[in-house]
């Protein structure tokens, strides 16, 4: 792999082990060459319709807030990442919406490790 990637982690607020899920998923990227220069997590809170809603992305076209997109993109400039790893599955559209507002790559976990 041998790029410099952001990760970027989506957690309920109900899942107290992000913390280890992310450093799990920097190990794993480190073990496959690729460097984190930087981290972000969007914490899905319970607020709007409290439980019911906590399984659901903030936004079906993006995953996170637009708060949070922006800020992940202010990372990948600042860092000159090559691209987004996100631990949370994404969609087809969410990929490709993704990518078009970050300005580079932006895949699943999973899918870099089912490439290999």
């Amino acid at each position: 792999m041998g790029a410099d990637v952001v990760l970027v982690g989506y957690f309920s607020a109900k899942q107290k082990d992000f913390e280890t899920v992310m450093a799990s998923a920097v190990a794993e990227l480190a073990a496959h060459g690729a460097r984190v220069v930087a981290q972000t997590v969007q914490r899905r809170g319970v607020s709007d319709g409290g439980v019911q809603k906590m399984g659901l992305p903030y936004s079906s076209r993006t995953l996170l807030t637009y708060g949070k997109v922006r800020e992940v993109a202010q990372a990948c400039d600042q860092a000159n990442a090559d691209a987004v790893i996100f631990v949370a599955s994404l969609t087809e559209r969410q990929q490709r919406t993704l990518t078009d507002m970050l300005g580079r790559p932006a895949v699943s976990l999973s899918d870099i490790f089912a490439a290999d």
